[in-house]
């Protein structure tokens, strides 16, 4: 004899991870786009507002050469907040490594040991802000704001808060920011560089892989094998080392090595991220929508220098934009939320 049909609930198929990482990158498409169209916009209203100025060759060259510090800083920012952390240091690491290696700069040390020097100050920074939160417990906001304040210090401290120039024997530092290939600085190339090694590293290697696992759910990345705590101080060091190249590029663009370099760069970094479509919380973002925000705020705050607007206003519409930004995406999260 038959049993008698049972109404049992049936379990419904997960979906192909390929149907679910192209509609990631759908959506990274589709904000790429909006991205874009604002950057349009904001090229005509500069084209309408200061045609005299704001296309010549001068103009595009500085916005390119300013884009390039903070850019370097907001790729190692991007792979922070995608990991699911954030690093408010940025801009005082970035300080203390220019002070660092222009005072072996005073020691007769050559622009190659100088450049060295900035990129492992920026490093070894990065890697106590990372212990201090990987194995330490410390909160990310806590650490880092920790080592905002500890790094600005003791560039004030190197420098006797004195601005130190580079002299002519080092000039192939400065030389970054005077040689141009096709009309752009060679500063711009190195940032150019930097970028599509961070989109590799973060796309096309088990590190990125693992940074989106770390983000999404730490639990879940460490239940699967991967020593979360080791890959989060790692991070941080990746943002030190981009805080390390920054200060190479600052230094040449403006020959000092100063402990007020980099004042608010935490800020900007931090918005190009958020604007470009990272997640806060972590598990989502992109490195090209970052540099995207990236141009958005630099163009921004161009425009409102060629207006002679007040440095006051442009902070609060900096400030309105990243409210903006953050109310949009927990209203996308709800809207896909189950």
């Amino acid at each position: 004899m038959s049993e008698p049909a049972t109404d049992r609930p049936t379990a419904k198929a997960a979906p192909p991870a390929q149907s679910v990482l192209s509609s990631m990158r759908g959506l990274g498409e589709m904000r790429h786009l909006g991205l874009l169209g604002a950057l349009l916009l904001l090229v005509v209203v500069g084209l309408l507002t200061r045609p005299d100025n704001f296309a010549t060759t001068s103009n595009v060259v500085s916005i390119l050469s300013l884009a390039a510090t903070i850019g370097v800083i907001t790729v190692g920012a991007t792979f922070v907040i995608i990991g699911g952390g954030i690093d408010l240091s940025v801009g005082s690491v970035m300080a203390l490594a220019s002070v660092w290696a222009t005072t072996l700069a005073t020691q007769s040390y050559g622009p190659v040991v100088m450049s060295i020097c900035a990129m492992l100050v920026g490093t070894g920074a990065g890697l106590v802000s990372g212990w201090l939160i990987a194995y330490g417990r410390l909160v990310p906001f806590i650490a880092t704001l920790a080592m905002l304040v500890a790094a600005r210090g003791l560039a004030q401290r190197m420098s006797d808060r004195r601005t130190q120039i580079i002299q002519s024997e080092n000039s192939a530092i400065v030389e970054l920011a005077t040689t141009r290939v096709l009309g752009i600085p060679l500063m711009v190339y190195i940032f150019a560089l930097v970028v599509v090694l961070g989109w590799i590293l973060l796309n096309r290697t088990t590190f990125g892989r693992r940074t989106y696992a770390v983000g999404g759910n730490p639990e879940a990345a460490r239940l699967a094998g991967i020593d979360v705590r080791r890959h989060t101080m790692l991070l941080y060091a990746l943002s030190g080392l981009c805080c390390g190249i920054a200060a190479i590029l600052i230094m040449a663009r403006t020959t000092t090595g100063s402990s007020t370099h980099g004042d608010l760069y935490e800020l900007d970094a931090i918005a190009a991220v958020i604007i470009g479509g990272t997640l806060l919380t972590g598990g989502r973002g992109t490195i090209i929508g970052s540099i995207l925000g990236l141009l958005i705020f630099t163009l921004i705050t161009n425009l409102f220098i060629l207006n002679g607007l007040n440095t006051s206003d442009q902070l609060i519409a900096k400030g309105l934009i990243i409210v903006v930004a953050v109310l949009l995406q927990r209203r996308n999260l709800k809207e896909r939320a189950p």
